[in-house]
């Protein structure tokens, strides 16, 4: 149970190992997310993260106290199935090339939750994603995919196609996000829990604005179930024997012509909008030499890089859950 504050302290040690084991599909995955080992887990990770209040205007300072009195009742319907997520309140957060970045800001009780499905979820879904894919998973980095890049250049791949997804958080439909979901999850109460949060809503000045498309940025689940959707295309792209290299929603296919790099533009872009229903931003994707392309802030001189500051990087513009 998870009515006090000891409960809510992390305590660690081995008992921590059997949350990330991989359940089978048939298992009541609700009952993992609740198990109190789990909950410490994601509390420690949340109030590690900080981070401001939600809608609800509860701080992660106060959020102890809350529990000691709430977190039963709050426990029982989740269980029970019964229980709503709060709206998220959004955020603009300038980029530092022009433009805003939107984030929206779940409640902490929101985010507890969050964190406690995505460590769940994540032993189910990581080890299957494509060695490609480097972000917001356990032991990949930004400076993994760079160094992945060089290893292409060096390999004579000397052109790229650079894909942007416009807004991708934005533009995921839940109803193509949550069929590959349920392709490894069978527990109808955390599926309906997940579809709920896809459709909180958003609260943007006085009112709250229904979600019917997209993924919040700024909450914990948000990387899991944005490498979940995107992990159709890394497979698409190994089926079909590219080079590439993908951080969160940042894609660079590497290949040795112009002709092969429009061909692969022409049709991945063909995929991304007909199989996983994205918006492909036609003005911003291009061919290039690898000399002219940018990645995660970084420009490429041969095999080696350099820092572009002015290029913010997608390593920060996004909560990681894992």
């Amino acid at each position: 149970m998870m009515d006090s504050a000891s409960t809510m302290n992390p305590t660690g040690g081995a008992d921590s190992r059997r949350c990330v084991m991989q359940p089978a599909l048939h298992d009541d995955l609700m009952v993992r997310v609740l198990d109190p080992e789990n909950l410490r887990r994601a509390w420690k990770r949340v109030k590690a993260n900080r981070g401001a209040p939600g809608i609800d205007g509860l701080r992660i300072e106060d959020f102890a106290e809350f529990a000691r009195s709430n977190w039963a009742e709050i426990r029982q319907q989740l269980s029970d199935g019964r229980y709503q997520p709060q709206p998220v309140r959004r955020v603009s957060i300038p980029k530092p090339g022009g433009g805003e970045r939107l984030l929206g800001i779940p409640t902490v009780v929101d985010r507890v939750i969050q964190q406690a499905i995505a460590q769940v979820l994540t032993p189910i879904f990581d080890p299957d994603f494509s060695e490609s894919s480097f972000g917001f998973r356990l032991g990949r980095s930004a400076h993994g995919a760079l160094r992945q890049v060089q290893r292409h250049i060096g390999e004579g791949y000397r052109i790229v196609v650079d894909l942007d997804l416009a807004k991708f958080f934005d533009h995921v439909q839940h109803d193509v996000l949550m069929a590959r979901v349920a392709r490894k999850l069978s527990d109808k109460r955390l599926l309906k829990l997940i579809g709920r949060y896809l459709r909180t809503g958003v609260l943007v000045g006085e009112s709250i604005q229904p979600t019917e498309l997209g993924t919040p940025q700024g909450g914990p689940l948000s990387p899991l179930l944005g490498n979940i959707l995107l992990d159709d295309l890394d497979k698409e792209l190994e089926r079909r024997g590219h080079r590439f290299v993908r951080y969160a929603d940042d894609l660079l296919i590497l290949v040795k012509s112009q002709r092969a790099g429009e061909r692969v533009k022409a049709s991945v872009t063909s995929f991304l909008t007909r199989k996983l229903k994205l918006v492909v931003n036609e003005q911003k994707s291009r061919v290039v030499k690898v000399n002219d392309a940018e990645f995660l802030g970084f420009t490429f001189r041969g095999t080696k890089l350099r820092w572009s500051p002015t290029e913010p990087s997608r390593t920060s513009s996004t909560t990681s859950g894992n």
